[in-house]
């Protein structure tokens, strides 16, 4: 027995645990909702986790490629880059997954002796844990860029309420070619 097939034979297991092991990073409240709701629509949060693990289960397990994997994690860390986690708290999920495997599984490493092939698997994982910081990373900045665009337009918008600035025409051409300078030059003085 290769230790694919004994991650399908064991999927609904681990699956299922790890999934449990998400789910207990949140607040007790909202535990209880996530695994009570099953309507995606009442609950797209927990749907969106519990999916998207499965989804990345099967994936890593079927060796898929790197942008079917990126996307499966996309659904799960950007719900958590936007919650309260730390950095390693987003990400801390794909080390749980390792040792929920381990666990279930290590007795028949041994006993079949794949070894190598858990070898290779744990180093797939740990490729999987760069992967999703780089995932958190991005989700991180997208939300950055987002708050820093709205206090700027905010700003704008107080600026032009005392008098203070004001929008330039679509078409209007700065003597130096340089409408955004021109612009900064009104804004700030």
């Amino acid at each position: 027995m290769n230790l694919k097939h004994l991650l399908k034979e064991k999927r609904s297991r681990i699956v299922k645990k790890w999934c449990d092991a998400v789910l207990s990073t949140y607040p007790e409240q909202g535990q209880k909702f996530f695994r009570k709701q099953k309507d995606a629509i009442a609950n797209p949060v927990g749907r969106r986790i519990v999916e998207g693990i499965e989804s990345l289960y099967d994936e890593l397990v079927d060796e898929a490629d790197s942008r079917k994997i990126s996307k499966f994690l996309d659904d799960i860390v950007r719900v958590r880059a936007v919650q309260d986690f730390s950095p390693s708290g987003a990400v801390s999920f794909i080390f749980k997954l390792k040792q929920i495997i381990k666990d279930e599984i290590a007795r028949d490493i041994l006993q079949n002796g794949i070894s190598k092939e858990w070898s290779a698997f744990e180093t797939r994982l740990d490729g999987l844990a760069l992967l999703c910081f780089d995932v958190y990373s991005e989700c991180r900045q997208k939300l950055f860029d987002i708050r820093v665009n709205e206090i700027r337009n905010q700003s704008h918008k107080l600026l032009k309420m005392a008098g203070l600035a004001y929008d330039l025409p679509d078409d209007y051409e700065s003597p130096g070619g340089d409408v955004k300078l021109k612009e900064d030059e009104v804004e700030n003085g």
